[in-house]
């Protein structure tokens, strides 16, 4: 290797004013008062990556709500383990949500908080003795309602929906299954087998579940077929819902529903591959536009919904 003479003196420069530069004092964050309201902090904040992420978000929201075009909500269970089912219901009361999906462990906890107004037990104190999952009322009731849902055609969300809602569970006011039974807004449920605690249970009817989970499915599509304009939010399914979302715009697409300039978000506190690629990346490539925006749920959703009511109010 030759020792090369590098002349410093000799480097081309140019002003600084003539260069294109990705950051200005116009889209620094602006001093806070400690007054603001939801809407006054959006406008201070940075203008920047996620910030501006979320102020597009919550404009795309607005936009399809007064329009009229559907926003429907994929979400997994742990959204309804950390409170959020009031602030959902909120929104499906102000028919900003037009459509619910969940996985299979959804109705667990939205029944066991209808039911006995707690859930979610310690794994690691019970699955040594083997009592993990056998809460007796939860793999009884839950199971009849889906068998007593397949004998009548209905979907498995429906299913559990019209049993919390009709048989009056003590906290039904507060179940996001019963409520949108109530308001007849579809939740539909999606269950990989094996995965939910009432399939242990003796009671467990395969079939049943099977044949209500895909009816289920085939609702949804109906339900993506019509998202032309809309907006699509996963909020903490890692796995399930974004692989059901991806099929069903394949589906739908293939049955001739373009499904186009459809707005994605996908909403959780870590990036995953499947809720990248199959919520924001690959529906949207050819028209629309999709978002991560990454933190804690009991964070990131409560800061989104007030956005949205804060805005519906001007």
């Amino acid at each position: 290797m030759k020792n090369i003479e590098l002349d410093k003196r000799k480097l081309t420069t140019y002003p600084l004013a003539s260069r294109p530069s990705k950051v200005s004092l116009d889209h620094c964050a602006r001093k806070l008062n400690g007054k603001e309201s939801v809407a006054d902090l959006l406008n201070k904040l940075p203008g920047f990556l996620a910030a501006d992420d979320l102020r597009s978000v919550i404009n795309a929201i607005i936009t399809a709500h007064r329009r009229q075009c559907p926003i429907l909500l994929g979400m997994g269970a742990h959204v309804i383990k950390v409170g959020l089912t009031p602030l959902i219901l909120q929104l499906v009361e102000k028919r900003i949500i037009s459509g619910i999906a969940l996985n299979g462990a959804g109705i667990i906890h939205d029944f066991e908080l209808a039911y006995a107004g707690h859930t979610s037990e310690d794994v690691t104190e019970s699955i040594s003795a083997g009592n993990f999952g056998m809460a007796q009322e939860t793999g009884a009731l839950l199971n009849r309602a889906i068998l007593l849902g397949d004998r009548e055609g209905l979907g498995l969300g429906a299913a559990v929906g019209r049993m919390i809602w009709e048989e009056k569970l003590p906290h039904r006011e507060m179940s996001l299954l019963g409520q949108c039974y109530r308001m007849q807004v579809p939740v539909t449920v999606h269950v990989a087998m094996g995965t939910d605690i009432i399939h242990m249970h003796a009671a467990a009817d395969g079939a049943a579940i099977g044949r209500t989970s895909f009816r289920d499915f085939d609702r949804f599509c109906n339900l993506v077929a019509q998202l032309e304009d809309g907006v699509y939010i996963n909020l903490g399914s890692a796995v399930v819902l974004p692989e059901v979302f991806l099929k069903a715009i394949s589906l739908v697409r293939n049955l001739g529903h373009p499904v186009q300039n459809l707005t994605t978000v996908n909403m959780d506190f870590n990036r995953h591959y499947r809720s990248f690629e199959n919520v924001v990346k690959r529906p949207t490539l050819n028209s629309g536009r999709g978002y991560q925006l990454i933190g804690h749920h009991e964070i990131m959703f409560p800061l989104l919904a007030a956005a949205i009511l804060a805005r519906l109010e001007e």
